[in-house]
């Protein structure tokens, strides 16, 4: 079984044909990167695009990162080449391919058929390759609870917003930021929060799309903020300069973790035979259970994958 879950606090967006920023994107600190074939691209350039990315991946060099390549949609004559090449060149040396304009499990499917063709062709692992499936349309969103549960290797939802903006005819061009006029709530929430249910009822992740305006770091930081706070998993970026504020606002801070750490010892330790075989116990001033394990469960998760250790553990004395 491969892992699914894999961090994607920050998912850095590299043009596939320029070498200068995929040599430049392997030092930076993010989470995943992934290489783009579809709208990074221009139509001239996609065929040496390939040749660059399978160059890219397989001189290795990625630091353990997800690596990731996104492919042109299915209703373009690019696709199955970029399926082909990429993985007959670099298979051993990819983690997943991205699905833009995903709107069908059909689709997904297809992809799933083509990689398993390939894998057995070229000695590949079958089913390790996993895939991202991008939603960018008002038919993609309708699909969602499908396109989450189309194949096992699935491993992620994504959100799309330029192209799902103009799907749905939102009076806007600021990718990411409120459309004029609307002045109360948050005219994403919907689709953020439907997205996040499809995701989590299939046990897959959820990522939140760009933020374009690349210099308002404070403007990336306040929507970012409120997609994690719905619990997304995390958020593309396109410039070094917002890799940091996603990396901070999609991990738990300190004491967070540290006191989600606190309530699993515990808990595990009050329900055993030992501790007296408790549902409900205090922790401190706090009454915990079965609930607030689920619960710290999350956030210690998101912690260790942001690399966050304790500074000291809980012991029953506590």
């Amino acid at each position: 079984m491969v892992e699914r879950m894999r961090p994607r606090r920050s998912c850095l967006a590299v043009p596939g044909s320029s070498r200068k920023m995929i040599d430049k994107a392997r030092g930076l600190p993010v989470d995943e990167f992934f290489l783009d074939l579809e709208d990074a691209c221009a139509p001239p350039v996609k065929a040496q695009a390939r040749r660059t990315v399978v160059e890219a991946l397989t001189e290795g060099g990625w630091g353990g990162r997800t690596r990731v390549v996104r492919i042109n949609d299915l209703s373009t004559e690019w696709a199955y080449r970029d399926v082909i090449e990429v993985v007959e060149g670099a298979g051993a040396d990819l983690d997943c391919l991205l699905l833009p304009k995903a709107e069908s499990a059909e689709q997904v499917r297809w992809l799933d058929v083509l990689l398993t063709q390939i894998e057995r062709a070229n000695g590949l692992e079958v089913g390790r390759i996993g895939i991202e499936a991008q939603i960018e349309s008002a038919g993609g969103l309708v699909a969602a609870d499908e396109l989450a549960r189309s194949s096992p290797r699935l491993e992620a939802l994504v959100f799309g917003p330029a192209d799902f903006m103009a799907s749905i005819n939102m009076r806007s061009l600021v990718v990411g930021e409120q459309p004029p006029g609307y002045d109360r709530g948050d005219a994403y929430h919907y689709v953020l929060m439907r997205l996040l249910i499809a995701a989590r009822a299939a046990g897959v992740q959820a990522v939140d799309g760009p933020y374009l305006q690349i210099r308002d770091v404070d403007g990336l930081r306040r929507v970012a903020a409120s997609s994690a706070a719905l619990g997304f998993d995390g958020k593309w970026v396109l410039h070094p300069g917002q890799i940091d504020a996603v990396n901070e606002v999609f991990s738990p801070d300190q004491d967070d973790y540290e006191h989600a750490e606190d309530i699993l010892d515990a808990y595990a330790w009050h329900t055993s035979t030992e501790g007296g075989a408790r549902g409900a116990v205090l922790l401190g001033e706090e009454m915990i259970d079965e609930a607030s394990r689920k619960m710290a469960l999350v956030i210690a998760a998101k912690g260790r994958a942001a690399g966050l250790t304790r500074r000291r553990g809980w012991r029953p004395e506590d």
